[in-house]
């Protein structure tokens, strides 16, 4: 994975984010900020842990969305948290968003069991979408969350991760969203090709996907950045999955969007209301398409404006189960 999540990883933990961190009591008043909670699960002899970010127009009253947004390989939720945007982006548009930690050590080299992918996770079959659905599960027991509107992001192997939840646990999910991942591929060609289970029922999703990943390679097969065995299935298989699984129209609609850069697809009218959106980005590579990534390119680019979270928030704040 790319260089910038250890960095951003380090940086932070450095700083003493955990340190600083509150944890989020289940009863009296609940300041806005980001909270940590440790629980009892333990992965690799150390207590899994979880980030939850309260915004400002929360008061206990009123149920509120969440959103479940999941980091990559080798980064942490405080990092996804940073780079995202979603937690500004909750203080706006008033939801919870709940940034689950991976199996690690000390903090670091967090990563997840996608089944197919990756690292020491997957290995030992670390069951994270146990874990996972105990950290949505503790946060119903903390704050009042719209069971109607549980939504999941994930990016990379957070990105299989989510896969993986949304096939295993569907009926917990509004939609989900998943971004430079894949559903299925083989961890060497000793080992035998897995892809994520048929779900549960029909679920709305989107794709996001970077046409310059050399990390997760569109068209699929092994990594073009680190090579090895590995090997992944395509996009558009992953996407094909999701389409006949919500049992959508056989003829999609495309648009171009930021001048041309950004390949729309929408399948709509699927099973149940579901919908199933791709998009493809010109000459992005493996890095989360938002804000502290877009933001720095020069105002004159059509991908400047680009924010993941945004758009995703977008298509979440339709649906509902």
């Amino acid at each position: 994975m790319k260089s910038i999540y250890l960095a951003v990883a380090a940086t932070i933990f450095s700083l003493g984010f955990f340190a600083c961190a509150k944890t989020l009591l289940i009863k009296g008043h609940i300041e806005s900020k980001t909270y940590e909670q440790e629980m009892d699960i333990q992965a690799n002899g150390f207590n899994r842990s979880y980030l939850i970010h309260v915004p400002p127009g929360y008061h206990g009253q009123d149920p509120l969305p969440l959103v479940v947004v999941i980091h990559g390989a080798f980064d942490t939720a405080s990092g996804m948290e940073t780079y995202s945007g979603f937690s500004e982006l909750s203080d706006r548009e008033n939801f919870l968003v709940l940034y689950p930690n991976g199996m690690g050590l000390f903090g670091y080299l967090q990563h997840w069991n996608a089944g197919h992918c990756c690292g020491k996770a997957a290995k030992d079959q670390i069951d994270d979408v146990g874990f996972i659905e105990a950290a949505i599960q503790d946060v119903f027991t903390r704050l009042r969350v719209d069971h109607q509107r549980v939504f999941m992001v994930g990016f990379s192997n957070g990105g299989m991760m989510a896969y993986r939840f949304a096939a295993e646990e569907t009926e917990l999910l509004a939609g989900a969203a998943f971004l430079a991942a894949s559903i299925g591929g083989r961890p060497s060609e000793k080992d035998p090709e897995w892809r994520i289970p048929n779900p549960e029922g029909p679920l709305p999703v989107m794709v996001m996907h970077g046409m310059a990943d050399r990390d997760v390679p569109f068209e699929g097969g092994a990594s073009k950045q680190r090579g090895g065995p590995r090997t992944y299935w395509s996009v558009m298989d992953s996407v094909k999955f999701w389409v006949a699984n919500d049992k959508c129209p056989d003829k999609p609609t495309k648009q171009k969007r930021y001048k041309g850069h950004v390949e729309v697809t929408s399948w709509r009218d699927c099973s149940r209301h579901s919908e199933v959106f791709l998009y493809l980005i010109e000459g992005w590579g493996h890095d989360w398409p938002g804000r502290y990534f877009t933001g720095k390119l020069p105002e004159s680019d059509p991908l400047s404006q680009f924010d993941a979270a945004e758009i995703i928030w977008s298509f979440f704040k339709t649906h509902r189960h």
